[in-house]
């Protein structure tokens, strides 16, 4: 049975806290398992949550600094140790190739696991998997960042009312289905739209045509919101988002399911986040991100 969903490791923007460990974030799409910024702590979090080694199919770095990329060292050797049957590919902005290189060879170890090095240098398509598209944005961030988004092809939904009429059943329905057209009736005449899901990780970044891209119909958006609205000027300064900027992107696309992370330790109280984010106006589901949640991505339209 196909799993999508969305496993939270570490929610901490710049330094871990009591509460909250540095980023990482992992997605498990059907039988692949797509880990995102692994910041300092990763691999203990990974264990706390009964996320495996094996569970990585992908990881996807937005940019370098500490907080989203300190966990790869210790990642990838646990990779190497488990002897994680398949390949990995890692995605990251091609202008941090140097401190890619020194993470990944930052202390003697076994290289056991074939890592292919995917490093991001513009927008667009940078895989497909068996069912999705995986692409990336550029953000607005001091250092280069870039944003992803993971896009399921749509496919057509059989109507059990128009197929009955049509006498149509058994065997039959899985024939038309693979051949479009049975005995004069075509499969758009028995069958709807069905839209393939949507998800979009966006991390550190100010308001920039990337975010909006990236958040575009989606199913579940995970966008930081590092301030809340009274630091907007503090947050444009230094690269971020608040509450409010984040909801106000997810209602203007179309987001079903906001994932708000990434928070400053200035702020206490995570409810603060959830209350910006509802005056805002955004109105779908919203989670406000703690270490080691699962969210199940929405059920497909």
């Amino acid at each position: 049975m196909s799993v999508r969903e969305f496993v939270v490791l570490g929610t901490a923007s710049q330094v871990p806290t009591r509460h909250r460990n540095h980023n990482g974030y992992l997605l498990r799409w059907d039988g692949e398992g797509i880990l995102f910024d692994p910041g300092e702590g990763t691999q203990r979090q990974m264990l706390r949550a009964g996320v495996a080694a094996h569970d990585i199919n992908r990881i996807c770095v937005t940019h370098f600094h500490g907080d989203h990329s300190l966990g790869l060292a210790g990642v990838i050797q646990r990779i190497n140790l488990d002897q994680v049957p398949h390949p990995v590919t890692a995605h990251y902005p091609a202008s941090g190739q140097k401190f890619f290189d020194r993470l990944r060879h930052a202390t003697a170890y076994r290289e056991t696991v074939p890592l292919a090095e995917a490093p991001v240098a513009a927008d667009g398509v940078l895989a497909h998997g068996a069912t999705y598209t995986l692409e990336a944005r550029l953000l607005s961030h001091p250092v280069e960042s870039f944003g992803y988004r993971i896009t399921e092809p749509d496919g057509r939904r059989m109507v059990p009312a128009l197929l009955a009429r049509r006498g149509i059943k058994g065997p039959d329905v899985g024939r038309l289905m693979r051949e479009g057209e049975l005995n004069g009736v075509t499969l758009d005449e028995v069958s709807e739209h069905k839209p393939g899901q949507r998800f979009a990780f966006v991390m550190d970044t100010r308001l920039c045509p990337g975010v909006d891209a990236l958040a575009e119909g989606c199913d579940m958006l995970v966008i930081e919101s590092t301030f809340l609205d009274a630091d907007e000027r503090l947050a444009t300064d230094h690269g971020h988002l608040t509450a409010a900027q984040a909801a106000r992107v997810a209602r203007a696309a179309g987001v079903r399911h906001l994932v708000l992370t990434h928070f400053s330790q200035r702020y206490t109280d995570p409810a603060d986040f959830e209350r910006e984010a509802r005056a805002a106006g955004f109105e779908g589901e919203l989670t406000i991100a703690a270490d080691l949640i699962r969210v199940p991505l929405p059920k497909r339209g």
